[in-house]
């Protein structure tokens, strides 16, 4: 997979008061979008010393305003939505209820419930997937109950992959990164061995490493972080990912700043 910087000029924010104008949407040969969507993860919802209601408002505010000025299909929080209250879980679900875009969760390690409480609250168990138009999203579990690091499971996401295996593109959302790159990862060979040798895996995404929000690659694959929009260390700003897909099946992503306004990290993808 090959990447990029594509132009700067799309993700001129919009002035404050103004409608958003996209930039790139009258240049020739511009390519249409087929779905965009947020991922932001670690707002870690009741920790102690932290503004936790304050961040969880900006988040939501960012993003639904994101969906009026530019679009968004859904979002993904991907792990650490509590800080390890399990009465914690049904709060955090009603703040979400406030997003004007459909979301998902996956469990992260601090996140210390059980598949049951899991799939009571969110309606789906702690590994799950679902499709847009002909794009794959597999959320996969790499905590439990104790708030241990874990592998995801691997017969698991095989599985899925296969049951997608006609999509033009899967995307993974893993709490923790399967592979050792920060004190926080695990190492889990079968996993980013699968990933390398499924062609149409196009990026894996990652929470859990507060300071991380650039990318790394493995396999020919490229791993995203996003940083926090919560707690209470890492990068010194809270913010989100973007991610979107194009009807000629290229996609860029990159990280943004919301309080700042700078896009951080672009690339873009290879059909």
């Amino acid at each position: 997979m090959i990447f990029e910087r594509r132009t700067f000029l799309k993700f001129f924010p919009a002035i404050s008061g103004l409608p958003f104008l996209n930039l790139t949407e009258n240049e020739p040969g511009a390519a249409k979008l087929a779905l965009r969507f947020i991922v932001a993860s670690d707002g870690h919802y009741g920790q102690p010393g932290t503004d936790f209601k304050a961040n969880h408002s900006d988040l939501i505010g960012w993003i639904n305003q994101e969906k009026v000025q530019k679009g968004v299909d859904f979002t993904i929080i991907n792990g650490d939505l509590i800080h390890d209250d399990p009465t914690l879980l049904y709060d955090v679900k009603s703040t979400f209820e406030n997003l004007r875009v459909p979301y998902y969760v996956t469990r992260g390690n601090h996140d210390k419930v059980g598949v049951d409480v899991w799939q009571s609250t969110w309606g789906y168990s702690t590994n799950h997937s679902f499709a847009k138009g002909e794009y794959a999203f597999i959320l996969g579990d790499t905590s439990n109950e104790k708030g241990e690091y874990v592998c995801p499971d691997i017969q698991w996401l095989k599985s899925e992959i296969n049951k997608y295996s006609a999509a033009k593109g899967i995307y993974i959302f893993l709490h923790i990164t399967p592979e050792k790159w920060t004190s926080g990862g695990v190492d889990c060979k079968e996993v980013t061995t699968l990933f390398e040798k499924t062609p149409n895996v196009k990026a894996i995404f990652h929470g859990h490493d507060h300071d991380q929000d650039s990318q790394k690659n493995l396999g020919g694959k490229p791993y995203f972080f996003d940083g926090h929009f919560g707690g209470n260390w890492g990068t010194t700003y809270k913010g989100y990912r973007v991610v979107e897909i194009f009807q000629d099946e290229t996609w860029q992503t990159y990280q943004y700043n919301p309080t700042a306004a700078p896009i951080l990290n672009s690339f873009t993808g290879k059909k």
